[in-house]
């Protein structure tokens, strides 16, 4: 006679969406960094831990429950940008002198300029990803991709006062329509209806194989 087998308990481990978070991550480390840009603020001492806390440690804990929830969009754009916080957040840190004097003979800022041309360049696979998501994230990522470039340009010395300027508005944009998406996200998943627009998506590219 053979005993029965014990009943199979199943747990499932229910997440919410954590993209209002990172996006409000997002909206506040550029809030803080075109405050400096537009000359409101000087500096870029203070702007480390916001940095660090909000634009990096922020989005890349909402992108791990996304990698969980298995949001590519999510997980992949969030961490993304999670790491260049992170490493801007450095970059700045180092340049303060945080880690020690430093020797100008083996420190470059310029490197920082061709960090943001290979972000650039991958943030325009992601717009093209965007605007099948909704139009604000479409719009953020448009202005992402000025906003990129043009500290680049400005980093290498190349028409500071036109580069300068377009990077301080566009980053003063995304932090404004982000703190409505963050909004919005957040809202609208807590009454469970979409109650705040995003806009619907462009549908220039259809999900799925190809017919």
């Amino acid at each position: 006679m053979t005993a029965s087998s014990p009943p199979v308990t199943e747990t499932k481990i229910i997440m919410s969406d954590p993209t209002a978070l990172g996006v409000f991550g997002l909206s506040m480390v550029t809030f803080v960094a075109a405050s400096q840009k537009m000359g409101w603020t000087t500096g870029a001492t203070y702007l480390i831990p916001w940095a660090l806390l909000l634009g990096s440690i922020a989005q890349i804990w909402a992108s791990t429950i996304d990698f969980k929830k298995n949001n590519y969009f999510g997980s992949i754009v969030l961490g993304a940008y999670g790491l260049f916080w992170a490493a801007v957040a450095m970059h700045w840190a180092i340049s303060q002198g945080w880690f020690g004097p430093l020797d100008p003979a083996k420190a470059d800022p310029r490197q920082l300029a061709y960090a943001c041309i290979g972000y650039f360049f991958f943030s325009l696979f992601i717009m093209v990803a965007a605007f099948e998501v909704n139009k604000m994230f479409a719009l953020m990522l448009v202005l992402i991709n000025i906003l990129l470039p043009s500290l680049a340009l400005s980093i290498l010395g190349v028409n500071p006062p036109l580069f300068s300027t377009l990077a301080a508005w566009s980053e003063l944009l995304i932090s404004l329509i982000g703190f409505y998406t963050a909004g919005a996200l957040f809202l609208n998943s807590y009454f469970g209806r979409p109650l705040i627009p995003l806009g619907k998506p462009f549908g220039f590219i259809r999900k799925g194989p190809a017919k």
